[in-house]
């Protein structure tokens, strides 16, 4: 039986958002993830399930692991015609990282139907990894389903940093920008910023907003509490609809809420103005930790400053820090040296004493 997904967003009875794709089954899951979950990952769900399910045209109930190897090849196909690929991976379809993340999407949604146990699906049709077999010994779940390139993220350099910086036009829009490249905030934590989470005195901010629900406090340079401060006396309105510290400044909506695509515009215009090619938020967070890996700081530090649950993650900026891996390298290569130094000598001395 087919099934064509439509997917909905409207406001739901306790003015949060709520999303349906017209399906009872997969409205019931979206109901889970908004419950356990982040908008920007509620919305990001729904629409990979919208996408599945647009492609297969089945039902939840008839969908078999061979439709998801259908699905698979449908988002390796070309976009933009064949000759057409990102620099990055060479691959002309979607990127490898959006397919796992809807693959992911799709595998959540199979584990919950199960543990209903009140529909007609037994066992979920994604598949963990390719079945690997040496000789002599069982199959062996060894290779992933699909492999995402490990990339190192951009950064930009201090010429970059400050034609940025020196593009932006109002001291809310330079405070935002501080709180991201110097204290590596989130976009979503940027805004999600309340004049209660600031503490001036202790040149700290608590980030109540996190990824993934987590709350921290973290240091952030007394610069930017200069520029929010001069923001919070001059520019900020007077009258808001609520305590967020980066409010609309004009317009119908001046005095709510900074919206992520509002700071994207903002972010956006600077970049074209300092005649930047590519320039995100993401990417002013990721040149913070960079530079304060650079300048020496402990990588356990960074992880507490950046909020990652695991280290793992911070250890990309290992390889972004030019100094660190350059030291590195000039310390093991000087013993390598040293060492050969002294082994030939060792040898010389050994030939003296047989004369």
């Amino acid at each position: 039986m087919g099934f064509t997904p439509c997917l909905l967003r409207t406001t739901g009875p306790g003015g949060g958002e709520l999303i349906r794709l017209g399906h009872p089954l997969l409205d019931a899951y979206l109901d889970l993830v908004a419950a356990r979950a982040r908008p920007n990952t509620l919305v990001a769900t729904a629409y990979d399930l919208k996408v599945f399910f647009a492609v297969v045209d089945k039902s939840p109930d008839d969908v078999l692991t061979t439709d998801v190897l259908t699905f698979i090849r449908a988002q390796r196909e070309p976009r933009h015609g064949a000759t057409v690929v990102r620099i990055e991976d060479g691959e002309s379809g979607l990127s490898a990282r959006t397919i796992k993340r809807r693959l992911a999407s799709i595998a959540g949604l199979y584990e919950y139907l199960i543990i209903r146990g009140d529909t007609a699906v037994a066992q979920n049709p994604v598949p963990r990894g390719l079945a690997v077999r040496r000789p002599g010994q069982r199959a062996v779940r060894g290779v992933p389903l699909i492999r995402a390139p490990r990339t190192l993220p951009r950064v930009l350099d201090p010429v970059q940093v400050d034609a940025f910086v020196a593009a932006l036009r109002t001291r809310r829009d330079r405070a935002m920008v501080e709180a991201m490249l110097l204290g590596g905030l989130r976009r979503c934590e940027v805004l999600g910023l309340r004049l209660g989470d600031i503490r001036p005195g202790e040149g700290r901010l608590f980030i109540a907003e996190g990824k993934g629900g987590h709350q921290r406090i973290v240091p952030v340079s007394q610069r930017f509490f200069a520029t929010l401060g001069r923001y919070l006396d001059d520019e900020r309105p007077q009258v808001a609809v609520d305590d967020h510290v980066f409010l609309v400044l004009k317009g119908p909506r001046r005095g709510q809420p900074l919206s992520p695509a509002g700071l994207d515009e903002i972010v956006s215009g600077a970049r074209r103005r300092a005649g930047i090619k590519q320039l995100t938020c993401h990417q002013l967070r990721h040149t913070c930790f960079t530079r304060l890996r650079e300048a020496g700081m402990a990588l356990e530090a960074i992880q507490a400053q950046a909020g990652h649950r695991s280290i793992e993650s911070t250890r990309i900026y290992l390889h972004l820090a030019n100094d660190w891996l350059a030291e590195e390298y000039r310390r093991a290569s000087e013993a390598i040296d040293a060492q050969g130094i002294v082994d030939d000598i060792g040898e010389r001395g050994d030939g003296i004493g047989e004369h």
